[in-house]
């Protein structure tokens, strides 16, 4: 009957199970179509999360799409093939990754470097995304058995690279605050400096943003004349961004 099918259909888009539910009676697999669940379900708030269910479906099974991954909150759906490292979500302007599931773009950080993560303790190496250690898992991994001096080097290592990089995040943050509140005053006024002043944090933000995941690259990388070149060009950049 139309209730029973209303009531079993609520059910299944509440718990977000429609996309695979059947008909109840067991011998029969078939899948209630679209237009069936529009004609049993009136509520149009249970109508738009059956939508969004299968939105979500959609967006899951095509390779080429995602959703944006501010951690704010963004709705949009985005096309890996036509984003990249300079460009940004057309809603929000948050910039992320595709090739892994870090909340955001991390250039010049490769994911592989963003994905390893140490302990400042005992110096284990293992991965954020699984947890799993380093070692066999993955490429590479930091012995907890080594000497205590390699360790306590280690360790100094990872806290100066950690500061540095902790700053340049709080930083960034200053800079998206100066940012918004430049936005919402150059909106009551026609004044032209604050055009300038404007985009002065927008580049002010991306510098921080790289000189952040700067200190993670050089952290990892094992290409000591490579890191040696790109210190230089990151001190130069820290100069620049200080006096900006």
């Amino acid at each position: 009957s139309q209730p029973c099918w209303r009531e079993y259909l609520t059910t299944c888009i509440e718990q977000n199970t429609v996309l695979k539910c059947t008909c109840p009676i067991s011998e029969c697999c078939a899948q209630p179509t679209a237009a069936f669940i529009h004609s049993i379900i009136s509520s149009e708030e249970v109508v738009a999360k059956y939508e969004k269910a299968v939105l979500r479906g959609y967006v899951e099974c095509c390779s080429n799409l995602t959703w944006c991954t501010n951690p704010q909150g963004c709705d949009q759906i985005l096309c890996k093939d036509g984003l990249g490292y300079g460009e940004a979500c057309s809603k929000c302007s948050w910039i992320s990754c595709f090739s892994c599931s870090f909340p955001e773009a991390h250039y010049p950080a490769s994911c592989n470097q963003i994905s390893h993560m140490t302990c400042a303790k005992c110096n284990h190496g293992f991965c954020w995304h699984c947890l799993k250690p380093w070692r066999p898992t993955h490429k590479d991994y930091y012995n907890c058995s080594a000497m205590v001096s390699k360790a306590a080097r280690q360790e100094k290592r990872f806290q100066d690279y950690n500061e540095r990089c902790t700053f340049h995040h709080q930083a960034r943050e200053l800079a998206i605050s100066l940012k918004n509140r430049v936005s919402s005053i150059s909106e009551m006024t026609a004044v032209r400096i604050l055009t300038f002043v404007l985009n002065a944090c927008k580049v002010l933000e991306q510098a921080r943003k790289v000189l952040a995941y700067s200190c993670v690259y050089s952290y990892y990388s094992q290409d000591t004349e490579r890191v040696d070149i790109m210190e230089e060009q990151i001190e130069s950049l820290e100069l620049h961004t200080n006096t900006l």
